[in-house]
């Protein structure tokens, strides 16, 4: 079993055990209710990370959602900054009760990655997409198409996690990293891209088809 098939992420584990290694060793030392405190916490930790298997859609020029969560906004963007020009946005809001890893949308090539520092405005809101600390992956799809997916942080969420870098391979569902603690991911496709989902559908990351390149 590969390490990023594991049911929980890495850096969930990196907090857990800890965790747990300090429950078992105070727990007989500290109040009864602060070890119950301890152990939801470690509990809820172990829900937040979890890395669940997924069945990725095979279907010729289908993008699937790059995050479970609530679509918040599906139409046309002028996406100025490194597209430069009008695209469909599908913007998916990820609570804290969601799987918080991130899955590639179509298969291609990386092309480019630009971190930025930023503010931590709720997520649901449209300015936290350009004023949050975010994360953005241009990639080119095997047909030469453009496709752009940015990690947006949010209010609760302080740490963007990508495991790829520029010039990387990847296939459609393949997992890049997580938002830690609620967060929204924004993709932008080709104007001619045949949409699929609407505002208020709930989607699951690597699973639910966002739409279709033309």
């Amino acid at each position: 079993m590969r390490f990023t098939e594991f049911p929980i992420v890495k850096e969930g584990l990196l907090l857990v055990i800890p965790l747990s290694i300090l429950t078992i060793v105070l727990g007989f030392l500290l109040p009864v209710y602060i070890t119950l405190l301890l152990i939801l916490i470690d509990l809820f930790l172990v829900y937040f990370f979890r890395n669940p298997k997924r069945s990725i859609p095979d279907f010729e020029g289908s993008v699937v959602a790059p995050a479970d969560g609530k679509v918040i906004h599906a139409g046309e963007y002028l996406e100025d900054r490194f597209l430069g020009g009008k695209t469909i946005k599908i913007s998916i809001f990820m609570s804290i009760f969601n799987v918080h890893i991130n899955r590639i949308p179509t298969s291609g090539r990386i092309t480019d990655v630009f971190y930025k520092k930023g503010k931590f405005f709720s997520a649901n809101f449209d300015k936290a997409s350009l004023l949050n600390e975010h994360n953005a992956l241009l990639m080119e799809t095997e047909n030469g198409k453009k496709v752009l997916f940015v990690q947006v942080a949010g209010l609760v969420a302080r740490r963007i996690i990508c495991w790829i870098k520029k010039g990387d391979a990847v296939v459609r569902g393949q997992r890049f990293g997580l938002i830690c603690f609620g967060s929204r991911v924004d993709i932008f496709l080709p104007l001619e891209t045949k949409i699929d989902v609407k505002i208020g559908q709930r989607v699951k990351g690597g699973e639910t088809i966002l739409g279709y390149l033309t």
